[in-house]
């Protein structure tokens, strides 16, 4: 790839130079869309009652981050015949589609005295936004009208694709630059790999953009820091856990509802900004997996280093920073920052009181005996947004237990009743030099689970706990 040998500090040099469309082409562009939209306008006669009210560019050219040479324009047409998401999708069950995907018509226009031809794919949608325009938010109304269609993820996003192209439009002509870069890296790393499917192309689009959000935010930055921050951010594509809140808000209990359902889908998740319903970094098996491969050799690659070394990327999280609030039972709430990979326990300390057992519960489930779990994260329960948690304090009852091996050797513990079964295993390699992960803990023949207290078994002061050790093969034995 030419891009691997490109100097981190030519980077810039070779986005303007190789990457920017010509001014020939950009006219060619203006010119076939002008020529659709007039003729749709004024000489297209659909149907009696299907008439266009209006015609939006979307894709790249749309949002003004198209390469050199690429072709194909995509064509959003709203028509008058559709009036709602349901409407559309029997209306257009009338034509079945020839191919899998998106119901759409391929034209090639020849630009006039140019011989060469612009591709352009015409989509028509559900005029869902009517006269809503940029930067004002739908009313949440429209959203839930979405969600209540019941359509596939990501079935109406056309609707949107204002919403959708004015979210990259907006970033600054460097962002722009940036995505230009990515997005030829990966059309370079398609044309390579074309017996395996790729993850969606706009799902780097988005991930570019959180990159630079929560990296810089500046019009001007180092764009080798940028790309070498997108790339790093795909090997941990198991952890990706995005949204935005630009256009629909999680404080409506209907929209909150489906997409904190959304966010705790297996990773990764970026959810479309303008589209709750769609998670575009869906893909298949495998897909994230080779790109995360192809990211990584990237990072060895010329246009990733300096002065043979590593480019540091900006301190980017796979999912973002989130405030959690804190109510305690005698003081005011509290809120704190936290990383949804921080363990439960983390937060936990920070309010420990001597001689109490903190308890942490998710307001939003409430239910007896769903304590967060110390050694679990925010992410394993599927918070990546703001969220209530309550804090309860259970003053500690110390007591006398006994752990026994096989061959009847027992030894004392004190422990507290709301202690967790990894606490005890934790004292027991404490004393006794056998790592955790080797103990296997048994009492009245039930296996103890880490994440449980004492209590929660019924263990009192006084009883036996069985300590079996892990062999080779997985099989449990007593103690040598």
């Amino acid at each position: 790839m030419e891009l691997y040998s490109v100097p981190s500090k030519r980077l810039d040099d070779y986005i303007g130079t190789n990457l920017h469309p010509s001014k020939e082409f950009q006219e060619n562009v203006r010119d076939a869309v002008h020529r659709i939209c007039s003729f749709l306008k004024e000489n297209c006669e659909l149907d009696k009652d299907a008439s266009v009210i209006k015609a939006i560019k979307a894709g790249s050219t749309g949002k003004g981050t198209t390469l050199d040479m690429s072709s194909d324009v995509d064509l959003v047409i709203f028509l008058s015949c559709f009036s709602s998401f349901q409407d559309q999708v029997e209306k257009l069950d009338i034509f079945p589609p020839k191919t899998k995907g998106t119901r759409s018509l391929q034209l090639h226009i020849q630009a006039k005295k140019k011989t060469e031809l612009v591709e352009v794919d015409l989509l028509p949608a559900y005029d869902a936004l009517g006269q809503i325009t940029f930067p004002h938010k739908p009313p949440p109304e429209i959203y839930i009208e979405l969600i209540e269609a019941n359509g596939q993820p990501g079935e109406f996003n056309t609707s949107f694709t204002e919403l959708q192209r004015n979210f990259v439009k907006r970033c600054p002509a460097k962002l722009k630059d940036l995505l230009r870069l990515v997005k030829h890296w990966y059309k370079e790393i398609k044309q390579s790999s074309t017996s395996f499917k790729l993850p969606p192309k706009f799902a780097l689009e988005l991930l570019t953009i959180y990159a630079w959000e929560e990296g810089k935010g500046e019009e001007q930055f180092n764009t080798a820091e940028g790309f070498c921050t997108v790339m790093k951010l795909i090997t941990q594509y198991q952890n990706l856990c995005l949204y935005w809140t630009k256009y629909y808000s999680l404080d409506d209990s209907k929209i909150g509802l489906h997409v904190k359902g959304k966010l705790k889908e297996s990773r990764p998740v970026i959810i479309d900004p303008a589209d709750p319903t769609a998670n575009v970094a869906k893909a298949k098996t495998g897909a994230w997996g080779l790109l995360a491969q192809k990211a990584s050799d990237c990072l060895t690659q010329s246009c990733c280093m300096k002065d043979g070394q590593p480019i540091k990327p900006w301190n980017v999280q796979p999912a973002r920073v989130i405030e959690v609030t804190v109510k305690q039972p005698t003081r005011a709430p509290e809120v704190i920052l936290c990383n949804p990979f921080d363990p439960i326990n983390w937060i936990k300390e920070k309010f420990e009181k001597e001689g109490c057992i903190c308890k942490l519960y998710w307001e939003e489930t409430l239910e007896e005996n769903t304590a967060l779990q110390n050694d679990k994260r925010l992410a394993d329960y599927g918070i990546f947004f703001p969220t209530t948690f309550q804090l309860l304090y259970i003053t500690s009852q110390t007591m006398n237990i006994f752990v026994k091996d096989l061959k009847s050797r027992s030894t004392n513990y004190t422990v507290s009743s709301s202690e967790t079964v990894l606490g005890l295993k934790k004292m027991i390699e404490a004393r006794t030099g056998i790592v955790v992960n080797k103990q296997h803990l048994t009492y009245q023949d039930k296996e103890l689970e880490d994440g449980k207290t004492l209590a929660y078994y019924k263990i009192r002061s006084n009883d036996t706990v069985y300590l079996l050790l892990r062999l080779r093969g997985g099989h449990w034995n007593g103690m040598d």
